[in-house]
C-alpha cells in the first residue's frame, strides 16, 4: 500500500498536467461511473489527503480515490500507449494534452457537491498537511491504549498517512518497540515518532526513492524494512520481521536495539536523517 508521501507526489503529479485544464471527456469501467457528467468541467485542483487522492472540479464534484495495494494513477500524453488494459481503467479524465487513468483502485467513486464521506470524514490529522493537529492524534492513540503501537501507528482513523515502511523505520529510530501496547510509550515518545515520520515523508515528498538514512550502506537506503535477516547497521543484530494486525502487515525492526525493557532514550543511530 502506498505510504502518505507517494500519494503526495502522486496527486502534486497530477495536478500539474491536469489541474486547472477542462475535462474533455471521461470515462469508466465502472458502472455506477458511466454517466459521471464530467465532460467540461474545470479540474480545480489534485489533492491528497492521508493515503487518500482527490480530484476536485468547479460544479463541487469531487472523485475520492484509494490506491490500497492494487491502484494507481498514470498520466499520459494523449495518444500514448497505455501501460495497462482499459478493462482496469476505473476512471479517466482526459484533457487537451494529457489523459490522467486511475487503474484498479479498490475506492474510486465520485461524490456530489457537498456529499461526505464517511471515509474521509474519520481520518486522524495528515502529518503531510501544515496544519496537522499532533495533539488530536495523540488523544486518538490513547483511546486504543491495548493496542500494539505498530498497528496502532498503521490506523488512518488514529493518524493518517503511516505505512508499513514509515512504521517500520520510525520505531527503529526512535527505539520503540512495535509489539508494546501503546500504553507503554509516553506522550514525549509519541510525539516524537509523529514529528520524525511528518519529517522523513517531508523529505522524501521530492524523491522516487524512499530513504531513511543519509549514510551508504551499500545499496540500502532503509534501515530496516526488508532487511530481514540481515545484520542491524547499528548493532549487528539480526533484523527480524513479523506479521502485525488481522491484515498481517509486516513490521521490520531489530529485536536488540526496540527492546521494550531497555531504557536508553537518548539511541539515535548515526547518520540518520533526524
Amino acid at each position: 500500500m502506498p505510504e502518505g508521501d507517494t500519494i503526495y507526489r502522486a496527486a502534486r503529479t497530477l495536478n500539474k498536467a491536469i489541474g486547472g485544464k477542462v475535462v474533455r471527456g471521461f470515462r469508466s469501467a465502472l458502472p455506477e461511473l458511466e454517466r459521471a457528467a464530467l465532460e467540461g468541467r474545470t479540474v480545480e485542483s489534485v489533492r491528497a489527503r492521508g493515503k487518500n487522492l482527490l480530484v476536485d472540479f468547479d460544479d463541487g464534484q469531487r472523485l475520492h480515490t484509494h490506491m490500497m495495494m492494487e491502484g494507481s494513477w498514470h498520466v499520459y500524453r494523449v495518444g500514448e500507449p497505455w501501460q495497462r488494459r482499459e478493462s482496469r481503467a476505473f476512471a479517466v479524465i482526459e484533457t487537451e494534452d494529457w489523459v490522467a487513468v486511475c487503474f484498479d483502485a479498490p475506492i474510486c467513486k465520485l461524490l456530489a457537491p457537498g456529499e461526505r464521506s464517511p471515509q474521509l470524514d474519520a481520518l486522524g490529522p495528515d502529518l503531510l498537511d501544515p496544519e496537522a493537529d499532533l495533539d488530536e492524534a495523540l488523544r486518538r492513540l490513547r483511546q486504543f491504549e491495548t493496542l500494539p503501537l505498530g498497528e496502532a501507528v498503521m490506523r488512518q482513523h488514529l493518524v493518517a498517512g503511516i505505512g508499513n515502511v514509515y512504521k517500520s523505520e520510525v520505531l527503529f529510530l526512535e527505539r520503540l518497540d512495535p509489539f508494546a501496547p501503546v500504553s507503554s510509550v509516553t506522550d514525549e515518545a509519541l510525539r516524537a515518532a509523529l514529528k520524525l515520520a511528518r519529517k522523513l515523508m517531508k523529505q522524501n515528498v521530492g524523491h522516487a526513492r524512499m530513504r531513511t538514512t543519509r549514510r551508504r550502506f551499500g545499496s540500502s537506503r532503509l534501515w530496516v524494512y526488508g532487511r530481514k535477516n540481515e545484520p542491524c547497521f547499528e548493532c549487528g543484530s539480526r533484523v527480524d520481521m513479523r506479521r502485525q494486525g488481522e491484515q498481517g502487515r509486516s513490521t521490520y525492526f531489530c529485536p536488540r536495539c526496540q527492546r521494550s525493557e531497555d531504557g536508553d532514550e537518548g539511541f539515535r543511530p548515526t547518520g540518520s536523517m533526524t
